[in-house]
């Protein structure tokens, strides 16, 4: 993996538990998704972007923070911790460039508000693991994580 010396965009979201299922909003109102979950009755995926076109790195962060934040749901299962009701996952998405070669990087922003700090991270930890999109982009982009427990 290179460093990026020049981040040429970032695509931001915030993906939250609701009382009506998964909610990912992307930086400034371009991309609002409600997410369903396999097997579930709910409508699928809805994507409502307020602007024509949001980028590729938006929507990758979106996604990702969607699978993400199932995966500490089911890190807190096997874990035998309770997620807060208020868990809540911000993903950036750069997309850079090193001399003449484009990379990309992640930075998770992960809130685990009551938690112990040390019961925060290994959850944190536990989901990157499992998460489907942690495992596919594991070695090939650089990936860093900030776990909030207030």
């Amino acid at each position: 993996m290179s460093n990026i010396e020049k981040v040429l965009v970032t695509g931001k979201t915030h993906t939250a538990l609701s009382s009506t299922g998964n909610t990912s909003r992307g930086h400034n109102g371009n991309l609002d998704i409600e997410l369903s979950t396999p097997g579930n009755a709910q409508p699928a995926h809805v994507f409502a972007a307020t602007q024509p076109h949001p980028t590729a790195e938006q929507l990758f962060a979106g996604a990702w923070s969607a699978c993400y934040i199932a995966a500490v749901g089911l890190a807190g299962k096997e874990l035998k911790v309770t997620i807060p009701a208020d868990v809540s996952v911000e993903v950036e998405i750069d997309l850079g460039q090193t001399g003449n070669a484009y990379f990309l990087q992640a930075r998770f922003n992960v809130r685990l508000p009551g938690l112990p700090h040390e019961v925060a991270r290994a959850v944190a930890h536990a989901a990157d693991q499992m998460c489907p999109y942690s495992k596919a982009t594991r070695g090939n982009i650089d990936v860093s994580f900030n776990v909030q427990t207030s």
